[in-house]
């Protein structure tokens, strides 16, 4: 029943940098597994980064590994997905998402979470 707000979506240049945010209005939040998707322009929603209830383990995309860094203040119900050496292909609406750390299936699986924010919109200009 975990309610999210994504936010820190903007256009930026390539090579820039930027910050998103997820917000969470729930005592409960520290149970809950986050994630991260992406959709990109005439795209399906594609897995991004996931991270777990204690702030590890991690797990991300290939096409973000070494760029982006997911993380986590359960003290501040909030989850960031910090966006470095962003490129064109970077460019989406990014969803946060989140499930109970008890559910199975995998974590890179969009139908294994409950919860979505609204999305928040990235723009790469070459």
């Amino acid at each position: 029943e975990v309610q999210v707000v994504e936010s820190g979506g903007d256009s930026v240049q390539a090579g820039g940098s930027l910050r998103l945010s997820c917000a969470a209005s729930d005592s409960t939040f520290t149970r809950y597994i986050m994630g991260w998707f992406r959709q990109p322009p005439g795209k399906e929603r594609e897995f991004v980064a996931a991270i777990g209830w204690a702030g590890s383990p991690t797990l991300s995309a290939d096409s973000v590994k070494g760029r982006f860094i997911i993380s986590r203040d359960n003290a501040k119900n909030t989850m960031y997905l910090q966006l470095n050496s962003l490129k064109p292909e970077d460019t989406a609406v990014y969803y946060c998402a989140s499930r109970l750390s008890t559910r199975l299936g995998t974590w890179r699986s969009e139908g294994t979470y409950d919860y979505w924010g609204q999305g928040t919109q990235v723009t790469v200009s070459g």
